[in-house]
C-alpha cells in the first residue's frame, strides 16, 4: 500500500492528512496558520511539521511510508513566495513533494476536470482559474492596498469600524456597536477605543463572526458589509474569466474557505452570484462539501498517476458545513 500527504496551511489553521492510494484518510493533523507572509517562515514551516507528524502518528506511519506530499498553501503566490518557501519546505522529511496556492488545492477540489474558477474567502483571500487549454491565472491574495476587500481579516477591521462609527454617530446604528464590546469584553464602545488605540493591538479576526451573527439578527449595517464583500469576491471571479478563453459551457465556480464554507450568509452569495453572472450568466457557483485538503491529496495522488475512488470524497466532508 502507498501513501501520499496532503497539507493544507491557511492563513489560520492548517490541516494534514495521511491518505492510502485509494484516496481514504488514514491519519489527520492540525496545527497553527502557516501562511509565511503573515506568521514567516520559520513559524509557517514549524505549523506544517507539526501537523503532519500529527497525522502520521495517528496513522501509525513514518516519513518514509509517504510516496508523495503536496502542500496548499495561503502565501504561496509570486515566484518570490517559492523561492522562499522551498528552502523551507527542503528541511521537511517528505520527498518528493510540490507545492501550490491553497486556491488551487480548492479548484481541484470541487472541479472534477479540474478547470473553472476557484475563488478563497477565509482570513484573507484569493481567486484563481484554469480553462481547458491549460492556461491560469490568479486575481488578489496580497491585502487591501493591492486591490482586496474580502476576507476575514477585512471584515474584522470594517466590522470594528461600523461599531465605532455608530457609536460617534457617525454612521447608522447598528447592533456591532453593542456586540463589539461584549465580545471583546469591555463595557462599551468608549473602552474599547481608548484601549485600542493605547494599546496598538490588531483587530482580532474572530470579529468577522459578529458580523455574521448582526446579520443573522436582521442588523442591516452587518448585512451590508456581507453584501459588499460578496459583490467584491463575485467581481474577483469575473476577473479571472476575463483573463481565460471564453467557456463553451457552464462555468464552474468552486467556493472555499471559513467565511463561504461555513459562513453561507444568504445576501453574501446571493450578491457574489450576481456579480458572476453579470458577464457570466452560465456560471454555476459550488460551494465545496468538501475540507479543501482533499484537493492536496488529490494532487499528491495525480503526481504518482494514481485516482481517488469514487467514495472516498465523503470521508473529507466538512463537519460543520452548516456552522460558524
Amino acid at each position: 500500500m502507498r501513501y501520499v500527504l496532503g497539507i493544507d496551511g491557511g492563513g489560520s489553521q492548517t490541516t494534514a492528512v495521511v491518505a492510502d492510494e485509494r484516496g481514504f484518510p488514514v491519519g489527520w493533523g492540525s496545527a497553527g496558520g502557516a501562511n509565511h507572509q503573515t506568521v514567516g517562515l520559520e513559524r509557517a514551516v514549524q505549523a506544517l511539521a507539526q501537523a503532519a507528524d500529527e497525522a502520521l502518528a495517528r496513522a501509525g506511519l513514518g516519513s518514509r511510508d509517504i510516496g508523495m506530499t503536496h502542500y496548499g498553501l495561503a502565501g504561496a503566490d509570486r515566484p518570490r513566495d517559492f523561492e522562499i518557501l522551498n528552502g523551507g519546505l527542503a528541511t521537511l522529511p517528505f520527498h518528493p513533494w510540490s507545492v501550490t496556492s491553497d486556491a488551487w488545492m480548492g479548484l481541484r477540489a470541487g472541479s472534477p476536470q479540474n478547470v473553472g474558477v476557484a475563488v478563497v474567502c477565509g482570513s484573507g483571500t484569493n481567486a484563481v482559474g484554469r480553462d481547458a487549454a491549460g492556461h491560469q491565472v490568479q486575481i488578489g491574495g496580497f491585502g487591501y492596498a493591492f486591490g482586496d476587500t474580502a476576507g476575514g481579516h477585512h471584515l474584522a477591521v470594517e466590522t470594528f469600524r461600523a461599531a465605532v462609527r455608530a457609536w460617534q454617530r457617525r454612521g447608522p446604528r447598528t447592533r456591532l456597536e453593542e456586540l463589539v464590546p461584549q465580545h471583546l469584553q469591555r463595557p462599551n464602545m468608549s473602552a474599547v477605543y481608548d484601549d485600542w488605540l493605547d494599546s496598538g493591538a490588531e483587530i482580532p479576526l474572530s470579529l468577522a463572526e459578529l458580523a455574521h451573527q448582526a446579520a443573522d439578527q436582521g442588523d442591516e449595517v452587518a448585512r451590508a458589509l456581507l453584501r459588499e464583500m460578496g459583490e467584491e469576491l463575485g467581481m474577483a471571479a469575473r476577473a479571472v474569466l476575463d483573463h481565460l478563453d471564453p467557456w463553451p459551457g457552464p462555468v464552474p465556480v468552486v467556493l472555499l474557505g471559513s467565511i463561504l464554507q461555513r459562513g453561507r450568509n444568504p445576501g453574501l452569495l446571493n450578491a457574489l452570484a450576481e456579480a458572476v453572472r453579470l458577464s457570466y450568466p452560465s456560471a454555476e457557483l459550488k460551494i465545496l462539501s468538501v475540507r479543501p485538503v482533499y484537493g492536496a491529496v488529490l494532487m499528491a495522488l495525480d503526481a504518482l498517476g494514481l485516482r481517488a475512488e469514487s467514495g472516498a470524497a465523503a470521508a473529507y466532508r466538512y463537519e460543520e458545513e452548516n456552522s460558524r
